[in-house]
């Protein structure tokens, strides 16, 4: 049940990432207890009703520790392992609302320990000797700079005539010169190699953090291909029952109704056909009974032709001439007048003699008629 002592919880927080990706393992103590205020041991009933002490410092300390862990998050190794009572402090302010809100109050909260697997912060307090130690050499040999110019100043102005004692002086200078740049470049090249292991070990500690990602997300894709397939195979048995059982049966009625209408169609075409063979049949009764008809005439013309003989073949031609005559002399009635060009009437009038005797002789040669012979008869038939 719910207690009025003093708690004690150790929040410990493993492997958590600072601002600049450090992974470091931090560890604290803290002391808490149930508030007596009538209105805040009501929240600690509230939320701690049934509880027993174990579980209620577990909920305490898991609180603790997620705002322990956002706040290493926030923060640089240097600055969590240099001010531990800020960020105890730090840890203790944001913490405290939260708790406040379940009627409890912490009392106090202390870090316990901040170290990491990389040697990091070894490798820290490394960097800050060999930089103390740094400035400690570089003061000595400033003095010494400064010792031996003053020394070299005072014998050039005692004794300026000892070009050999003024020579070995700048020797001896350039000598302390050369030897400083020396050690400058011996404290450089340890830190780039301390900086260089450090960058090293990170980025092993990055590649292990992105193997244990792939894995995950390999798991995830697995995970989802899996869904992927149900709902594939989901989708398919909806679209056979929505889709390909309708189609089906709108596919056999397409093609019952194309049926149909092939039958339809070939029906109507017999039916026409049939049309078009009783009037053919009919158009060519008719034609040939006209034939017949054309025939039997062309007969009788012939055997009543045969039994005349020439007088018959006469008639005929007399009374074709004047369709004849009409025909040739359809162009002479569109002119008014012809005149006859000649200088004698004589001559006029026995051209105009000239044609009328060659027109029985056309006529002949055109219809086998002799009109000379019709003249007569008709004379014979007239007497």
């Amino acid at each position: 049940g719910i207690t009025l002592e003093i708690m004690t919880l150790q929040p410990k927080c493993e492997d958590v990432e600072t601002a600049e990706g450090v992974a470091i393992t931090v560890t604290g103590v803290a002391q808490v207890k149930v508030m007596t205020e009538r209105e805040l041991l009501g929240y600690a009933c509230e939320q701690f009703l049934g509880k027993s002490v174990v579980e209620i410092k577990s909920v305490i300390l898991q609180t603790l520790e997620g705002h322990l862990r956002a706040i290493l998050g926030t923060l640089t190794v240097e600055q969590i392992y240099q001010d531990r009572d800020k960020f105890a402090s730090l840890v203790r302010e944001v913490a405290a609302p939260d708790v406040g809100r379940m009627g409890i109050e912490i009392l106090s909260f202390t870090i316990k320990d901040v170290y990491d697997k990389v040697e990091y912060l070894s490798s820290l307090g490394k960097t800050q000797t060999a930089a103390v130690q740094r400035d400690a050499d570089i003061g000595v040999a400033e003095a010494e700079r400064d010792a031996g110019i003053r020394e070299a100043e005072c014998k050039k102005e005692m004794m300026d005539v000892k070009f050999v004692a003024d020579t070995k002086m700048a020797d001896s200078k350039r000598e302390l010169e050369m030897q400083k740049a020396s050690f400058n470049q011996e404290v450089n090249t340890k830190k780039a190699e301390a900086q260089l292991a450090y960058e090293l070990q990170a980025a092993k500690e990055q590649q292990k953090i992105r193997l244990e990602e792939i894995e995950i997300e390999v798991v995830q894709r697995k995970k989802q291909i899996t869904i992927e397939e149900k709902e594939i195979d989901r989708t398919e048995k909806e679209l056979i029952a929505t889709v390909k059982r309708p189609a089906e049966a709108e596919a056999y009625k397409m093609q019952q109704l194309a049926e149909g209408q092939k039958m339809k169609k070939v029906l109507t075409a017999q039916a026409e056909a049939e049309k078009i063979r009783c009037i053919g049949e009919a158009e060519a009764t008719s034609i040939e009974a006209v034939g017949k008809a054309e025939a039997e005439k062309m007969r009788l013309k012939a055997e009543a032709y045969q039994q005349y003989g020439e007088a018959a073949k006469t008639a005929l031609v007399l009374e074709a001439l004047p369709k004849i005559a009409g025909k040739v002399a359809a162009p002479l009635s569109k002119t008014n007048e012809i005149v006859i060009l000649s200088g004698d009437g004589s001559r006029v009038t026995g051209e105009i003699n000239r044609l009328l005797a060659e027109l029985p002789v056309s006529v002949n040669a055109l219809t086998g008629v002799d009109l000379m012979k019709v003249r007569v008869l008709l004379v014979l038939m007239a007497s």
